[in-house]
């Protein structure tokens, strides 16, 4: 029997940027293809909480595992990816939404999309659970890559409301002797990425890079305003998500910088003109968690039949929250500060649980939906706390379990019946 998903017309996309954003991103993995396939230079595969500015400084292209990994979800062969996953000894468990992006390079697909995914010259990614670290470490020994894993220390303490300071007072935020541990480390990456790209680094050149990203994310802390203020909500979430990520996979460059310029300034001109996702617009629903790359149109299904709209989701938050850095005389130092607990900010009791319910009121929501994957174990304990967080704060909470990178689990009718049901019997229709 057909799915709901597969009888259902797209949402058409509403913003230029959306499209330009796409084609950007096409024809850069192209590029790269060209350039490490046919000319034979390196390039590195990291993971998302990496300093991908050190890499650009020392001209070495970063091609990130979360990326690939949702382009596969994206193009609907994640599940084919992990059927040759399990007959190459993987199991069911794996952490699909970290894992996949490096894990797909040990198998190989009769069509990967683009062309696939060339054999890197670095692995870097940090040591933040054992599945995840221990796939990397898989890949690269197959390989032959040099594999540079972080290990990131915990906190002695907490700040529940870094939103408000942790841009300018990150030294205190996250603790002196954490930045130190974390920027010996990068500086010893730092080495190895000049091995493999024959360049020196260059501070001067970081510091001028983190400024452009500055000027990025103040970009997109721009739009949130106009997504939170305005009467409806201007730009659906898929499209939110799908810009603000694109650039950030290569934030500070000139092309992301003018892009997030670029949609901001069409967010704006729809702001002024009215336009929204839909006129009917009567509950707003916030996202938390991972973004559900194999189906983004799943977040414009219930415009319709409920008036019911998806207006945040970590992504646009967390870069005009968590990456902006101010006071740069040391930038390594600086950038190591955003790295210490980006992943417990989105996702983690007590850094996560604050932001959560105060984007929710600034949101103007009226119920969330958590995506909550038993594959994503270090994840798992934060949704509850973000949960319990939202509920004390009047804001009900509609859970969906499935993992959100693999096709295969996915059930278009079951799931929209859930958040039907969650908006008609919570949220008063």
């Amino acid at each position: 029997m057909p799915t709901d998903m597969q009888t259902r017309p797209r949402p058409e996309k509403q913003l230029a940027t959306t499209a330009e954003a796409r084609a950007f991103s096409k024809q850069w993995f192209g590029e790269i293809r060209e350039r490490v396939i046919e000319r034979g230079e390196p390039y590195v595969l990291a993971s998302a909480e990496t300093p991908h500015e050190i890499f650009d400084v020392l001209g070495l292209p970063v091609v990130t595992t979360e990326w690939w990994g949702g382009v596969l979800s994206s193009r609907r062969v994640a599940g084919d990816y992990l059927d040759l996953l399990a007959q190459e000894g993987f199991h069911e468990g794996l952490g699909v939404y970290n894992s996949l992006g490096a894990a797909s390079l040990l198998v190989d697909h009769p069509e990967p999309p683009w062309g696939g995914l060339p054999r890197p010259a670095m692995m870097v990614a940090p040591h933040r659970e054992q599945g995840n670290n221990r796939a990397y470490e898989l890949v690269a020994e197959r390989l032959g890559v040099p594999y540079f894993c972080v290990e990131v220390p915990s906190s002695t303490r907490f700040s529940p409301c870094w939103f408000r300071d942790g841009a300018t007072r990150w030294e205190e935020v996250y603790e002196t002797h954490r930045i130190n541990l974390m920027t010996r480390q990068y500086r010893e990456m730092i080495a190895l990425a000049e091995e493999v790209s024959g360049r020196r680094f260059s501070e001067a050149a970081l510091r001028d890079l983190l400024e452009r990203v500055n000027d990025q994310e103040a970009c997109f802390a721009e739009v949130r305003e106009m997504v939170a203020e305005a009467p409806r909500l201007p730009v659906r979430l898929s499209e939110q998500m799908s810009n603000t990520m694109t650039a950030q996979w290569h934030r500070g460059s000139d092309w992301a910088v003018a892009h997030a310029r670029a949609f901001r300034d069409e967010v704006a001109g729809r702001v002024a003109r009215g336009d929204c996702a839909t006129a009917d617009e009567r509950r707003r629903l916030m996202w938390v968690g991972v973004g559900l790359w194999q189906n983004t149109d799943f977040y414009a299904a219930f415009e319709q039949s409920h008036g019911a709209v998806f207006v945040w989701s970590m992504y646009m938050a967390i870069a005009a929250d968590g990456y902006i850095r101010r006071g740069l005389q040391d930038p390594v130092r600086a950038i190591a500060s955003r790295y210490l607990n980006i992943g417990e900010q989105m996702h983690v009791a007590p850094w996560a649980g604050e932001w959560v319910v105060q984007e929710a009121r600034r949101h103007r929501v009226d119920g969330a939906v958590m995506l909550v994957s038993s594959n994503q174990r270090h994840q798992v304990a934060g949704n509850e706390y973000q949960k319990l967080s939202l509920e004390a704060a009047g804001i009900p909470v509609c859970e969906l379990r499935v993992d959100p990178s693999d096709n295969r689990a996915w059930d278009d009718v079951a799931m929209q019946r859930t958040v039907a049901e969650f908006i008609e019997n919570r949220l008063g229709g």
